[in-house]
């Protein structure tokens, strides 16, 4: 959540602030703000509620000079969304500015000390406290240093002084932060730091740039640094240097930044979530490529590091994750166990890392994220190697944090993936954990015949979400038919029951249409009290063993007058006698059909969302990655 950038080099900062902004906008959008340091030490500061589109309008008539600034997009925590709460926040009498993306738990703390050495708090954010901690530490060292105390590493390093007091002052905070930080009387510097919430610094020439995640960097370098947590990285113009707080200057890895502009533009589509959508035959080939191996009909993983033995002794897997991952992991309980038959448990991280469960030996666990960077889902991990279990993640971002401190996992490769309501991120964590449940269904009972039954079918996978594609003008159809709905029921079976859970989602995050999702058996234990004509039921009906008990359940639906929208498989005719409208996909085999029937699902919370003037990218009060808890 919240997104930062900034910027310091030999141009203007503002131009680069602005464009980075918009590109880190699905973080966060309630409001943004830029501060720049010119050449004569003035600080420059332009905040605007909303968008970044008022920020760039505001910034034509208050221009912010310098060639070194910080930019911040706002996703509300502490404080409502208004200039006063937006970042950039100043510190002590404005010898430190700075952009913030986490929650400090000990803010109130740290304000009721800091207002009684009389430093003044005008916002009701966290991110206020930080900056004037900065100030006090500042002004503490800058004492020592007058008195001959500081030592000699002050005649020494130039930012000794800073950086003391940066580290002291971080030292003493307690949550999550990225830090983008401008220093008044250090005109050509940015400090930047973080503890738990991303930062990457890109290198260039004569030029550096940091931002949340790599997106702002493409098309302006293809050298990348990651900043781990407890780093400091001090940034000119012309040069990089990284501590670490307990241990000063530590190396730091350039890696290479494999993302193009094209990855984060629309490339025509009217909203990035529809080009995502668009973009899943590819995404799913990019997920799959180089992990299905004919020769010994399973799958392949080189990220696992566990060797082949430790995963057969393997008893029990847990799946954890948030949101749409925590559907993906439903989806791969199933797999799971149906393929490998081994017991599996899905528990939501933000349960998980506050329970202390019974976790036997031979327990394995997977985090399930997109970000790589959600709070929950990090904290969750973080106990179970705390207790000696072995943790893998699945994810899609390189680099990030989760990535970072699993034991090994699997990269989904779904490339960017910047609408909020996650949609190619969420096939590609299927596809992967179909794989994985082969994989282990190889290592304990499934046969040659039937592994290489399963990659024959996983390779048609993105041929036919492709056919599946063309559903698109008649679901544009049926959502403009419902669109005035104000409830939605989401029904289906086995496989097919985290997929009503994730269409069910999937509406409600950008239409704001209420709707639930629940095994269709169910509805008859409560949930059939909500039927009427107003309330539209979806009911995914794929060909498998339990389609005459969901037919059963559709008949009830509409005995009671409920209009029913079916997902169903071509050739079902017996499907269009009872339902009001029907949406027909390719046929597959029933534990494939979670991928396939989640497409027109996605479609159908688009249109429905467009048609009732949804921000479809930027869904009120979401943003894309949940860095906080």
């Amino acid at each position: 959540m919240c997104g930062i950038v900034a910027y310091v080099g030999h141009r203007q900062a503002a131009e680069f602030l602005i464009d980075g902004l918009r590109r880190l906008e699905y973080r966060g959008y309630d409001s943004a703000g830029l501060a720049t340091v010119s050449s004569d030490r003035r600080i420059h500061i332009v905040k605007a509620v909303g968008r970044i589109d008022a920020l760039a309008e505001k910034l034509k008539r208050h221009w912010a000079p310098g060639t070194v600034g910080v930019g911040h997009t706002r996703w509300a925590t502490h404080g409502v969304p208004n200039e006063v709460n937006a970042h950039p926040h100043r510190g002590g009498d404005d010898a430190v500015v700075l952009a913030h993306n986490g929650v400090i738990e000990n803010y109130r703390v740290l304000k009721e000390r800091l207002e009684e050495e009389g430093y003044e708090f005008v916002s009701a954010t966290d991110t206020e406290a930080i900056a004037h901690l900065i100030a006090s530490c500042l002004a503490k060292h800058r004492a020592q240093q007058a008195e001959g105390t500081q030592g000699e590493s002050c005649i020494r390093d130039p930012y000794a002084i800073p950086i003391a007091a940066i580290n002291e002052a971080t030292g003493k905070l307690r949550g999550t932060y990225g830090l983008a930080i401008l220093l008044r009387d250090y005109p050509g510097v940015i400090f930047a730091a973080r503890q738990g919430s991303p930062l990457v610094v890109g290198v260039g020439h004569g030029e550096y740039w940091v931002a949340s995640d790599a997106s702002p960097l493409a098309g302006r370098t293809d050298k990348i640094v990651y900043l781990a947590d407890r780093q400091l990285a001090v940034i000119t113009a012309d040069s990089l240097q990284v501590l670490e707080r307990d241990l000063g200057i530590v190396a730091h890895a350039v890696e290479s930044l494999e993302m193009e502009v094209d990855d984060v533009g629309l490339e025509g589509f009217p909203h990035y979530m529809l080009k995502e959508i668009y973009e899943q035959p590819d995404s799913l080939t990019a997920a799959m490529r180089g992990r299905l191996s004919d020769v010994d009909a399973t799958a392949v993983f080189g990220g696992l590091n566990l060797t082949p033995q430790q995963l057969r002794n393997v008893n029990r897997i847990v799946l954890t994750a948030c949101g749409t991952s925590w559907h993906a992991a439903m989806v791969g309980e199933y797999l799971i166990e149906e393929l490998a038959r081994i017991p599996v448990e899905v528990e939501y991280a933000s349960e998980l890392r506050y329970r202390n469960p019974p976790v036997e030996q031979g327990t394995l666990l997977f985090a399930l994220t997109q970000s790589g960077e959600t709070a929950d889902t990090l904290a969750a991990l973080r106990e179970m190697k705390r207790k000696g279990h072995p943790s893998l993640a699945i994810c899609n971002v390189v680099g990030s944090t989760i990535a970072h401190e699993a034991d090994g996992g699997v990269y989904l490769h779904a490339g960017p993936e910047i609408g909020v309501a996650s949609t190619k991120a969420y096939t590609s964590q299927v596809a992967v954990m179909t794989m994985l449940a082969l994989y282990f269904g190889r290592l304990r009972h499934l046969s040659y015949e039937a592994g290489q039954r399963i990659i024959t079918q996983l390779r048609k996978l993105p041929d036919l979400v492709r056919e599946t594609l063309e559903v698109n003008g008649e679901v544009r159809r049926i959502a403009a038919k419902y669109a005035h709905a104000n409830n939605f029921l989401y029904l289906g079976r086995q496989f097919n029951f985290p997929t009503a859970l994730e269409g069910a989602l999937k509406l409600k995050e950008i239409s704001y249409i209420h709707a639930e999702g629940y095994p269709a058996a169910e509805m008859k234990h409560g949930p059939i009290a909500l039927v009427d004509q107003h309330t539209p039921s979806v009911f995914l009906m794929p060909q498998g063993g339990v389609y005459d008990k969901v037919m059963s359940n559709l008949e009830e639906i509409k005995a009671r007058g409920g209009p029913v929208i079916a997902i169903a498989a071509k050739g079902d005719k017996e499907i269009a006698r009872l339902a009001d409208d029907v949406i027909y996909v390719p046929v597959v085999e029933e534990f494939l059909s979670p991928l396939i029937n989640i497409v027109p699902l996605q479609l159908l919370a688009y249109h429905v969302a467009v048609h009732r003037g949804c921000d479809v990218d930027k869904p009120r009060n979401l943003a894309k990655s949940v860095t906080v808890e």
